[in-house]
Order: structure tokens, then sequence, then C-alpha cells
């Protein structure tokens, strides 16, 4: 195998399948990327028996061929080649050179036929969409991703195809994240896609051009040009989210989302996972008070706001508040309340395209 390529692109396409490189694995092929070259593009591949990648680009290739190069050494040479364009070559011995202008290395590589092969999608339902808006719908919903596997199935995101909606969804039994997006003319689908792969595909998508996904039973693909991504599904029954989103509401409160945010730091201030203390919020007609205590002492603020129905005053996780309110994507946010115990609903001030569930804390008495 030889070929020739450019430098900066060839750094760029191991930096993405370096996202799928197995650190620590009994297979050692794992801890290397299967380069193939053929007519005029090679191909990067890695795998960690979760979710693979596929990185391709054009190439002068003289000879074809395919080899495993161990993944981190490969990054930190061509990453540090100077000159514009890099040349990799492989003989029967598995020996690798690396030239770059006066740079020359030469380490030992793997046969391709140790690599395992990807999964196969097959006979899959798929859908077409611009990168911006699956990377902002994941964006927006994947904080409320469940880090524990207690409950494997909510270590990932719910992607619902229904009546001409793409749905994507996360909750880990304390708050949830939904955001929506129109979707016409797409079959309808259900599927759950593993956190660790949406965090992966985050990095590799762009703002421009569009993402293919295709969906079989058990994995999904992710087809972005010149990459492509590749993952198990989780298996299992998501939570009846539409069933955990209270339908009515006693109070309605509008407030600037970067004030109300100001306002929650500057009152937490005072608390820490050593002094964990609610955040005690009281929702007036024209100001939300927010005030905290912990052994430390006590804090204060407020923040302008409009309110209409029931007053009230709740408690709530301060990270959990500034979570939802931080992945707002509008200046002014809807908040709506129908008790001191009851989930609270964080909504644009105009549609619904994004929901954000954040459960109270109980107070105790002052």
């Amino acid at each position: 195998m030889k070929f020739t390529c450019n430098t900066q692109l060839l750094s760029q396409s191991i930096n993405a399948a370096m996202l799928a490189v197995s650190p620590k694995s009994t297979l050692l092929a794992l801890e290397g990327i299967l380069v193939r070259a053929a007519v005029r593009e090679i191909a990067l591949v890695s795998y960690n028996l979760e979710m693979g990648i596929t990185a391709s680009m054009e190439a002068r290739v003289e000879e074809p061929g395919e080899i495993i190069i161990p993944a981190k050494v490969f990054s930190d040479i061509v990453r540090r080649i100077e000159s514009d364009e890099v040349t990799v070559e492989a003989d029967d011995r598995c020996l690798v050179q690396i030239t770059g202008g006066v740079s020359q290395f030469t380490i030992l590589g793997m046969t391709a036929e140790e690599f395992p092969e990807l999964p196969m999608v097959g006979e899959a339902a798929g859908f077409t969409m611009p990168m911006a808006t699956l990377s902002s719908m994941v964006d927006m919903t994947r904080y409320a991703i469940a880090t524990n596997d207690t409950k494997p199935v909510q270590t990932g995101c719910l992607f619902e195809l229904e009546g001409g909606e793409l749905t994507v969804v996360a909750v880990d039994g304390f708050r949830l994240a939904l955001r929506r997006e129109k979707a016409e003319h797409y079959q309808d689908m259900r599927f759950i896609v593993p956190g660790k792969t949406l965090a992966e595909l985050l990095k590799l998508m762009t703002e421009e051009g569009n993402v293919a996904v295709e969906v079989s039973r058990k994995h999904i693909l992710f087809d972005m040009g010149s990459c492509t991504l590749v993952s198990r599904l989780l298996e299992g029954e998501f939570l009846d989210y539409r069933a955990a989103i209270p339908h009515e509401s006693s109070t309605g409160v509008v407030v600037n989302t970067r004030a109300l945010i100001n306002s929650i730091e500057r009152t937490s201030l005072l608390i820490s996972d050593r002094l964990r203390s609610p955040l005690r919020v009281d929702f007036g007609e024209s100001v939300i008070r927010m005030s905290c205590s912990t052994s430390i002492g006590k804090a204060y603020d407020e923040c302008c706001c409009s309110t209409t129905g029931k007053l009230l005053e709740m408690g709530f996780n301060n990270r959990f508040l500034l979570d939802a309110l931080k992945n707002v994507d509008t200046d002014m946010v809807r908040l709506e309340l129908c008790g001191p115990l009851s989930p609270m609903k964080v909504l644009p001030l105009e549609g619904e395209h994004f929901l954000f569930l954040v459960l109270p804390m109980r107070l105790r008495a002052e």
C-alpha cells in the first residue's frame, strides 16, 4: 500500500476516526485505525464494538491496500509533520513508513484481517435533514441523558418520527428535555441512540450540508458525506414522556432568559456539591425572588417577570434549573407551573419547538 495526500486533511480524518478508537481493548486491532487505500481515495476506519467511524478523503494512491496503524502514534506523527503533503507506505511485513518533508518514521502495523467488520445496517428505513438542525436538536436535549446505567434505556435519546414531526427526548428521572422539528414525508419510527454516540456525532457534524440517517432494528448509520458513523441502538421501553408532561397549569411566568440565568447563578454562589441546598424561588406578580441558605450564609437576588395566575413558591436544584435555561435558544422564556410539588415546564414564548421539564425539591418551613 502506498499513497500521498494533504497532511492537514489527513490529520483531520485521523481526528475523526480517533473518536471511535478503543484506548484499551482486549483486541489489539481496535486500538488502531484501519487504513484502506483504493483508487483516488483512502478510508480510515475505527471501531470500539459499540460505534464505528469511517472517514474518507482524496489521495494519490500508487498502490492499493489496507493495514491497521496504531491510532495514537499515527495521529501524533501526522500532526507534527510540517510539510504540506505526507506519504504513507506499508510492506508485506506490516512495516509502515510515514514520510513528510525531511521527517521519516517507520512503525509496526497489523494485518487488516485482524480488524472486525463494522455492523451492517442492512434493510433500513431512513430520513435526511440538515446537519445544523440535527446538531441543534441533540445539543439542546443531551444534558438530560442519564449518566448512570441503572436504567440503560435512559442513557440515550429517544428519536420519534410521527405525524410529520421529529421529536428528540432525553430523561434522567429528575428532568426531561424535548426538541421538535418538522420532518414531513418520512415514515413513522421510534429508536433510542446511546448518549455516547450522540456526543461523538456532534463533533463530526458541521453547520453546512445534510446528514442521511438509516435505521434498522439494532443499528443506526449517520452519513455525513466524507464521514459515516454506525452505532448500535439501545433496546428497551423508553419512558412514556407524554404522560410525564403536565397538561394544565395554574401559573404562567414570562421572563428574560439571560436575566433569569444571571440571577440564579448569583444566588447559587453559596451552593456547592458539599453544601447542597435547594434554591428557593418565589414567583411574584412582577418579580421572581430567589434565595438560598447554607452553612456559609444566605443569598438573595431577584429579576423582573410577568406572572399570570396563582402566585407560588417552589424549591429547585439550582444546577438542574440552569441546565434547562442554558439550553433555551430564545431571548424570552415561558415558565408554566401547576403547584409547588409538580414539575415546571420551560417553553419558548411562542410555539413549542422545545420543552424542558424540571422537578421541584421540597422546601423546609422557615
